[in-house]
Protein backbone atom coordinates (compact mmCIF):
# COMPACT_ATOMS: atom_id res chain seq x y z
CA UNK A 1 0.00 0.00 0.00
CA UNK A 2 1.31 3.59 -0.57
CA UNK A 3 2.81 4.96 2.65
CA UNK A 4 0.97 8.49 2.59
CA UNK A 5 -2.43 6.41 2.29
CA UNK A 6 -1.40 3.54 4.61
CA UNK A 7 -0.21 6.80 7.23
CA UNK A 8 -3.65 8.48 6.70
CA UNK A 9 -5.47 5.39 7.66
CA UNK A 10 -3.22 4.79 10.80
CA UNK A 11 -4.24 8.81 11.56
CA UNK A 12 -7.83 7.56 11.39
CA UNK A 13 -7.37 4.72 13.20
CA UNK A 14 -6.01 6.89 16.21
CA UNK A 15 -9.20 9.34 15.49
CA UNK A 16 -11.65 6.54 15.86
CA UNK A 17 -10.33 5.22 19.18
CA UNK A 18 -9.76 8.47 20.44
CA UNK A 19 -13.52 9.74 20.16
CA UNK A 20 -14.06 6.25 21.18
CA UNK A 21 -12.46 7.15 24.73
CA UNK A 22 -9.74 5.02 24.45
CA UNK A 23 -6.41 6.40 26.05
CA UNK A 24 -5.04 9.28 23.39
CA UNK A 25 -1.85 8.31 24.31
CA UNK A 26 -2.47 4.20 22.81
CA UNK A 27 -4.87 5.06 19.94
CA UNK A 28 -2.04 7.26 18.72
CA UNK A 29 0.44 4.17 18.84
CA UNK A 30 -1.76 1.73 17.53
CA UNK A 31 -2.64 4.17 14.65
CA UNK A 32 1.45 4.36 14.68
CA UNK A 33 1.95 0.61 14.33
CA UNK A 34 -0.76 -0.23 12.09
CA UNK A 35 0.52 2.58 9.65
CA UNK A 36 3.61 1.66 9.81
CA UNK A 37 2.64 -2.33 8.89
CA UNK A 38 0.11 -1.19 6.19
CA UNK A 39 2.74 0.76 4.45
CA UNK A 40 4.89 -2.71 3.94
CA UNK A 41 7.65 -1.50 5.96
CA UNK A 42 7.49 -4.08 9.00
CA UNK A 43 7.40 -4.32 12.38
CA UNK A 44 11.03 -3.62 12.92
CA UNK A 45 11.20 -0.78 10.59
CA UNK A 46 7.89 0.99 11.77
CA UNK A 47 9.05 0.51 15.73
CA UNK A 48 12.21 2.68 14.46
CA UNK A 49 10.55 4.82 12.97
CA UNK A 50 8.07 5.29 16.01
CA UNK A 51 10.91 5.45 18.34
CA UNK A 52 12.85 8.20 15.99
CA UNK A 53 9.22 10.30 15.99
CA UNK A 54 9.92 10.49 19.71
CA UNK A 55 13.54 10.83 20.07
CA UNK A 56 12.81 14.22 17.50
CA UNK A 57 10.59 15.74 20.09
CA UNK A 58 12.41 14.60 23.20
CA UNK A 59 14.14 17.91 24.06
CA UNK A 60 11.06 19.78 23.47
CA UNK A 61 9.50 17.05 26.37
CA UNK A 62 12.09 18.41 28.97
CA UNK A 63 11.89 21.93 28.25
CA UNK A 64 7.87 21.37 28.70
CA UNK A 65 8.86 19.59 31.98
CA UNK A 66 10.61 22.39 32.60
CA UNK A 67 7.70 25.02 32.41
CA UNK A 68 6.11 23.22 34.82
CA UNK A 69 7.89 25.27 37.45
CA UNK A 70 6.22 28.80 36.31
CA UNK A 71 2.87 26.95 35.76
CA UNK A 72 2.42 25.48 39.23
CA UNK A 73 3.84 29.33 40.39
CA UNK A 74 0.84 31.20 38.77
CA UNK A 75 -1.89 29.08 39.54
CA UNK A 76 -0.86 27.46 43.32
CA UNK A 77 0.22 30.81 44.80
CA UNK A 78 -3.05 32.49 43.47
CA UNK A 79 -1.03 34.45 41.05
CA UNK A 80 -3.10 33.96 37.83
CA UNK A 81 -6.49 34.49 40.11
CA UNK A 82 -4.92 38.01 40.96
CA UNK A 83 -4.29 38.68 37.50
CA UNK A 84 -7.52 38.01 36.01
CA UNK A 85 -9.25 39.77 39.14
CA UNK A 86 -6.99 43.47 38.35
CA UNK A 87 -7.46 43.12 34.76
CA UNK A 88 -11.59 42.77 35.76
CA UNK A 89 -11.60 45.82 37.87
CA UNK A 90 -9.70 47.89 35.95
CA UNK A 91 -11.85 47.30 33.11
CA UNK A 92 -15.18 47.12 34.70
CA UNK A 93 -18.50 46.02 34.11
CA UNK A 94 -19.38 47.69 31.03
CA UNK A 95 -16.57 46.32 29.61
CA UNK A 96 -16.74 43.18 31.28
CA UNK A 97 -15.99 40.42 27.94
CA UNK A 98 -13.00 42.56 27.03
CA UNK A 99 -12.22 42.11 30.48
CA UNK A 100 -12.25 38.23 31.02
CA UNK A 101 -10.83 37.53 27.09
CA UNK A 102 -7.47 40.05 27.79
CA UNK A 103 -7.37 37.97 31.44
CA UNK A 104 -7.56 34.39 29.78
CA UNK A 105 -5.11 35.70 26.71
CA UNK A 106 -2.76 37.24 29.88
CA UNK A 107 -2.61 33.81 31.65
CA UNK A 108 -2.43 31.70 28.49
CA UNK A 109 0.28 34.35 27.47
CA UNK A 110 1.84 33.89 30.87
CA UNK A 111 2.54 29.76 30.61
CA UNK A 112 -1.25 28.75 32.04
CA UNK A 113 -2.81 25.91 29.74
CA UNK A 114 -5.40 27.39 28.23
CA UNK A 115 -8.29 25.01 30.03
CA UNK A 116 -6.66 26.01 33.20
CA UNK A 117 -6.83 29.34 32.30
CA UNK A 118 -10.49 29.10 31.81
CA UNK A 119 -11.13 27.30 35.02
CA UNK A 120 -9.22 30.00 36.76
CA UNK A 121 -11.68 32.60 35.41
CA UNK A 122 -14.92 30.97 35.05
CA UNK A 123 -15.66 31.72 39.25
CA UNK A 124 -15.39 35.28 38.11
CA UNK A 125 -16.96 35.06 35.33
CA UNK A 126 -20.34 33.32 37.24
CA UNK A 127 -20.52 35.52 39.65
CA UNK A 128 -20.44 38.83 37.10
CA UNK A 129 -22.34 36.83 34.56
CA UNK A 130 -25.32 36.36 37.73
CA UNK A 131 -24.76 39.98 38.48
CA UNK A 132 -25.05 41.73 34.98
CA UNK A 133 -27.77 38.98 33.49
CA UNK A 134 -25.17 37.98 30.67
CA UNK A 135 -25.16 34.90 28.57
CA UNK A 136 -23.37 32.20 29.65
CA UNK A 137 -22.17 31.60 26.17
CA UNK A 138 -21.00 34.85 25.77
CA UNK A 139 -19.06 34.45 28.51
CA UNK A 140 -17.39 30.89 27.98
CA UNK A 141 -16.72 32.40 24.46
CA UNK A 142 -14.92 35.37 25.17
CA UNK A 143 -12.53 33.44 27.69
CA UNK A 144 -11.88 30.67 25.46
CA UNK A 145 -11.28 33.03 22.55
CA UNK A 146 -8.97 35.35 24.82
CA UNK A 147 -7.32 31.85 25.84
CA UNK A 148 -6.75 30.93 22.26
CA UNK A 149 -5.13 34.45 21.23
CA UNK A 150 -2.65 33.92 24.15
CA UNK A 151 -1.40 30.49 23.54
CA UNK A 152 -0.10 31.33 20.26
CA UNK A 153 2.22 33.75 21.67
CA UNK A 154 2.76 31.65 25.04
CA UNK A 155 5.81 29.61 26.52
CA UNK A 156 3.11 27.03 26.51
CA UNK A 157 3.83 23.41 25.32
CA UNK A 158 2.73 23.96 21.88
CA UNK A 159 4.61 26.71 20.89
CA UNK A 160 7.68 25.01 22.52
CA UNK A 161 7.73 22.29 20.66
CA UNK A 162 6.86 23.86 17.17
CA UNK A 163 10.10 26.19 17.82
CA UNK A 164 11.98 22.94 18.60
CA UNK A 165 11.03 21.05 15.39
CA UNK A 166 11.35 23.99 13.27
CA UNK A 167 14.87 24.98 15.10
CA UNK A 168 13.64 28.27 16.09
CA UNK A 169 14.38 30.57 18.69
CA UNK A 170 11.22 30.27 21.16
CA UNK A 171 10.79 33.78 21.52
CA UNK A 172 10.87 34.79 18.13
CA UNK A 173 7.93 32.21 17.61
CA UNK A 174 6.08 34.01 20.31
CA UNK A 175 6.68 37.09 19.04
CA UNK A 176 5.34 36.47 16.00
CA UNK A 177 2.28 35.55 17.65
CA UNK A 178 1.71 39.15 19.09
CA UNK A 179 0.09 40.89 16.15
CA UNK A 180 -2.00 38.29 15.16
CA UNK A 181 -2.89 37.70 18.76
CA UNK A 182 -3.72 41.26 19.30
CA UNK A 183 -6.17 41.24 15.85
CA UNK A 184 -7.81 37.96 17.41
CA UNK A 185 -8.69 39.46 20.56
CA UNK A 186 -10.26 42.45 19.16
CA UNK A 187 -12.21 40.17 16.55
CA UNK A 188 -12.93 37.81 19.04
CA UNK A 189 -14.68 40.65 21.71
CA UNK A 190 -16.42 42.90 19.18
CA UNK A 191 -17.21 40.86 16.55
CA UNK A 192 -17.70 36.85 17.16
CA UNK A 193 -18.78 37.11 20.55
CA UNK A 194 -21.88 39.54 19.41
CA UNK A 195 -23.13 37.08 17.10
CA UNK A 196 -24.19 34.33 19.65
CA UNK A 197 -27.56 34.88 20.49
CA UNK A 198 -28.23 35.63 24.38
CA UNK A 199 -29.73 32.48 25.00
CA UNK A 200 -30.44 31.97 28.54
CA UNK A 201 -29.44 34.72 30.36
CA UNK A 202 -27.78 34.06 33.99
CA UNK A 203 -29.15 34.68 37.03
CA UNK A 204 -28.13 33.67 40.95
CA UNK A 205 -26.35 34.78 43.79
CA UNK A 206 -23.91 37.25 44.03
CA UNK A 207 -22.19 35.20 47.32
CA UNK A 208 -21.09 32.32 45.20
CA UNK A 209 -17.64 33.58 45.44
CA UNK A 210 -15.15 31.44 47.38
CA UNK A 211 -12.03 33.16 46.76
CA UNK A 212 -10.48 34.90 49.66
CA UNK A 213 -9.30 37.93 48.46
CA UNK A 214 -6.98 38.52 51.22
CA UNK A 215 -5.11 35.61 50.60
CA UNK A 216 -4.38 36.54 47.03
CA UNK A 217 -0.67 37.90 46.69
CA UNK A 218 -0.41 41.54 45.26
CA UNK A 219 -0.37 42.25 41.63
CA UNK A 220 3.06 43.26 41.70
CA UNK A 221 4.07 40.41 43.18
CA UNK A 222 2.24 37.77 40.94
CA UNK A 223 3.82 39.48 37.62
CA UNK A 224 7.56 39.50 38.64
CA UNK A 225 7.60 35.82 37.79
CA UNK A 226 6.24 35.77 34.21
CA UNK A 227 8.49 38.74 33.93
CA UNK A 228 11.83 37.46 34.61
CA UNK A 229 11.25 34.83 32.39
CA UNK A 230 10.10 36.81 29.35
CA UNK A 231 13.15 39.34 29.90
CA UNK A 232 15.39 36.03 30.24
CA UNK A 233 13.86 35.01 26.67
CA UNK A 234 13.90 38.20 25.00
CA UNK A 235 18.02 38.16 25.93
CA UNK A 236 18.35 36.04 22.53
CA UNK A 237 17.22 38.63 20.33
CA UNK A 238 17.95 41.41 21.63
CA UNK A 239 21.49 41.14 23.04
CA UNK A 240 22.60 37.76 21.51
CA UNK A 241 22.58 36.37 25.13
CA UNK A 242 21.20 32.65 24.76
CA UNK A 243 19.18 31.55 27.88
CA UNK A 244 17.22 28.13 27.01
CA UNK A 245 13.60 27.49 27.93
CA UNK A 246 14.90 24.64 30.00
CA UNK A 247 16.49 27.47 32.36
CA UNK A 248 13.94 30.89 32.24
CA UNK A 249 10.47 28.90 33.13
CA UNK A 250 11.94 27.54 35.92
CA UNK A 251 14.03 30.39 36.69
CA UNK A 252 11.11 32.53 36.67
CA UNK A 253 8.80 30.11 38.58
CA UNK A 254 10.89 30.08 41.33
CA UNK A 255 10.94 34.23 41.57
CA UNK A 256 7.43 34.14 41.33
CA UNK A 257 7.28 31.92 44.19
CA UNK A 258 9.71 33.68 46.41
CA UNK A 259 8.23 37.14 45.24
CA UNK A 260 4.65 36.14 46.35
CA UNK A 261 5.79 34.82 49.74
CA UNK A 262 5.02 31.15 48.77
CA UNK A 263 8.29 30.10 49.50
CA UNK A 264 6.84 27.84 51.75
CA UNK A 265 4.54 26.31 49.35
CA UNK A 266 7.10 25.78 46.59
CA UNK A 267 7.09 21.69 46.92
CA UNK A 268 3.30 22.09 46.32
CA UNK A 269 3.69 24.33 43.48
CA UNK A 270 6.40 21.86 42.07
CA UNK A 271 4.24 19.15 42.35
CA UNK A 272 1.12 20.62 40.81
CA UNK A 273 3.37 21.61 37.98
CA UNK A 274 5.07 18.69 37.13
CA UNK A 275 1.64 16.80 37.53
CA UNK A 276 0.26 19.48 34.49
CA UNK A 277 3.20 18.86 32.52
CA UNK A 278 3.73 15.50 33.12
CA UNK A 279 -0.10 14.30 31.13
CA UNK A 280 1.31 16.58 28.28
CA UNK A 281 4.95 14.93 27.93
CA UNK A 282 3.34 11.62 27.89
CA UNK A 283 0.61 12.39 25.51
CA UNK A 284 3.33 13.74 23.36
CA UNK A 285 5.39 10.50 23.59
CA UNK A 286 2.02 8.74 21.97
CA UNK A 287 1.84 12.08 19.10
CA UNK A 288 5.60 11.32 18.16
CA UNK A 289 5.17 7.53 17.26
CA UNK A 290 2.69 8.47 14.88
CA UNK A 291 4.76 11.82 14.23
CA UNK A 292 7.78 9.75 12.85
CA UNK A 293 5.19 7.28 10.83
CA UNK A 294 3.65 10.24 9.08
CA UNK A 295 7.65 11.86 8.20
CA UNK A 296 8.66 8.80 7.00
CA UNK A 297 5.22 8.35 4.93
CA UNK A 298 5.32 10.25 0.85
CA UNK A 299 2.20 11.97 2.81
CA UNK A 300 4.25 15.48 3.19
CA UNK A 301 4.90 14.97 -1.05
CA UNK A 302 1.02 14.70 -1.55
CA UNK A 303 0.41 17.93 0.41
CA UNK A 304 3.23 19.87 -1.42
CA UNK A 305 1.80 18.00 -4.72
CA UNK A 306 -1.27 19.23 -4.01
CA UNK A 307 -0.16 22.85 -3.11
CA UNK A 308 1.99 23.09 -6.05
CA UNK A 309 -0.37 24.86 -8.15
CA UNK A 310 -0.97 27.67 -5.35
CA UNK A 311 1.36 31.05 -5.48
CA UNK A 312 3.09 30.66 -2.44
CA UNK A 313 2.09 26.77 -1.22
CA UNK A 314 4.03 26.09 0.52
CA UNK A 315 3.54 29.08 3.28
CA UNK A 316 -0.31 27.34 3.33
CA UNK A 317 1.22 24.06 4.52
CA UNK A 318 2.13 25.21 7.93
CA UNK A 319 -1.28 26.35 8.94
CA UNK A 320 -3.10 23.88 6.72
CA UNK A 321 -0.89 21.14 8.40
CA UNK A 322 -1.52 22.44 12.08
CA UNK A 323 -5.25 23.20 11.16
CA UNK A 324 -5.38 19.16 9.89
CA UNK A 325 -3.85 17.87 12.89
CA UNK A 326 -5.28 20.21 15.70
CA UNK A 327 -8.61 18.65 14.30
CA UNK A 328 -6.81 14.98 14.30
CA UNK A 329 -6.16 15.13 17.42
CA UNK A 330 -8.33 17.84 18.80
CA UNK A 331 -5.63 19.27 20.86
CA UNK A 332 -3.11 22.27 20.04
CA UNK A 333 -0.04 20.70 21.50
CA UNK A 334 -0.75 17.15 19.71
CA UNK A 335 -1.53 19.12 16.79
CA UNK A 336 1.29 21.11 17.05
CA UNK A 337 3.38 18.52 17.28
CA UNK A 338 2.31 16.16 14.60
CA UNK A 339 2.39 18.98 12.06
CA UNK A 340 5.62 20.68 12.70
CA UNK A 341 7.71 17.27 13.11
CA UNK A 342 5.89 15.86 10.05
CA UNK A 343 6.13 18.52 7.88
CA UNK A 344 8.59 21.12 8.97
CA UNK A 345 11.17 19.98 6.84
CA UNK A 346 9.06 20.65 3.59
CA UNK A 347 8.10 23.59 4.87
CA UNK A 348 11.05 25.03 5.46
CA UNK A 349 12.69 24.07 1.94
CA UNK A 350 9.50 25.83 0.74
CA UNK A 351 11.62 28.81 1.42
CA UNK A 352 9.29 29.22 4.91
CA UNK A 353 11.70 31.02 7.66
CA UNK A 354 12.01 28.65 10.94
CA UNK A 355 10.19 31.34 13.23
CA UNK A 356 7.30 32.11 10.99
CA UNK A 357 6.98 28.43 9.92
CA UNK A 358 6.76 27.48 13.74
CA UNK A 359 4.33 30.19 14.59
CA UNK A 360 1.87 29.87 11.60
CA UNK A 361 1.60 26.18 12.47
CA UNK A 362 0.80 26.77 16.15
CA UNK A 363 -1.51 29.38 15.17
CA UNK A 364 -2.79 26.62 12.90
CA UNK A 365 -2.98 24.89 15.41
CA UNK A 366 -5.51 26.62 17.23
CA UNK A 367 -8.44 26.51 14.42
CA UNK A 368 -9.80 22.93 16.05
CA UNK A 369 -8.19 21.86 19.13
CA UNK A 370 -11.67 22.40 20.93
CA UNK A 371 -13.52 19.60 19.19
CA UNK A 372 -15.43 17.06 21.33
CA UNK A 373 -13.04 13.90 21.55
CA UNK A 374 -10.56 16.02 23.01
CA UNK A 375 -10.47 17.35 26.55
CA UNK A 376 -10.21 20.89 26.34
CA UNK A 377 -14.21 20.73 25.00
CA UNK A 378 -15.17 19.19 28.35
CA UNK A 379 -12.86 21.14 30.48
CA UNK A 380 -14.03 24.35 29.48
CA UNK A 381 -17.73 23.64 29.20
CA UNK A 382 -17.74 21.73 32.86
CA UNK A 383 -16.48 24.96 33.99
CA UNK A 384 -19.42 27.05 33.05
CA UNK A 385 -21.95 24.14 34.12
CA UNK A 386 -23.07 23.16 30.36
CA UNK A 387 -24.43 20.21 29.16
CA UNK A 388 -22.48 18.48 26.08
CA UNK A 389 -25.26 20.00 23.57
CA UNK A 390 -24.99 23.47 24.90
CA UNK A 391 -20.93 22.93 24.78
CA UNK A 392 -21.23 21.71 21.04
CA UNK A 393 -23.48 24.91 20.18
CA UNK A 394 -20.11 27.21 20.61
CA UNK A 395 -17.79 25.19 17.97
CA UNK A 396 -18.32 27.42 15.08
CA UNK A 397 -17.44 30.61 16.88
CA UNK A 398 -14.34 29.15 18.33
CA UNK A 399 -13.36 27.81 14.77
CA UNK A 400 -13.85 31.19 13.39
CA UNK A 401 -11.83 32.43 16.21
CA UNK A 402 -9.34 29.80 14.99
CA UNK A 403 -9.47 31.14 11.51
CA UNK A 404 -9.15 34.70 12.25
CA UNK A 405 -5.77 33.75 14.45
CA UNK A 406 -4.24 31.39 11.22
CA UNK A 407 -5.27 34.41 8.69
CA UNK A 408 -3.51 37.13 10.66
CA UNK A 409 -0.39 34.94 11.43
CA UNK A 410 -0.25 34.34 7.63
CA UNK A 411 -1.03 38.09 7.29
CA UNK A 412 2.33 38.74 9.01
CA UNK A 413 4.25 36.66 7.40
CA UNK A 414 3.57 37.87 4.04
CA UNK A 415 3.79 41.78 6.04
CA UNK A 416 7.06 41.05 7.85
CA UNK A 417 8.10 37.62 7.49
Amino acid sequence: MNSALAAVIGLLLSIVLIIRKVSPVFSLMLGAIVGGLLAGWGLETTVAHMIGGVKDIAPAIVRILAAGVLTGMLVKTGAATTIAKSIIKALGEKYIYLALAISAMILTGMGVFIDVAVITIAPIAIIMGCRLHLSKFKLLLAMIGGGKCGNILSPNPNTIIAAENFDAPLSSVMAAGIVPAIIGLIITVFVIVPLIPKGDLMIGDEATERDNEKALPALWRSLLGPIVTIILLALRPVAGIVIDPMIALPVGGVVGIIATGKWREMAACLTYGLEKMSGIAILLVGTGTLAGIIKASAIKDVLVGMLAGWSNGGTFMAPIAGALMSAATASTTAGATIASASFGEAILAAGVAAAWGAAMTNAGATTLDHLPHGSFFHATGGSMGFSVNERLRLIPYETLVGLILTLGSIGMYFVVG
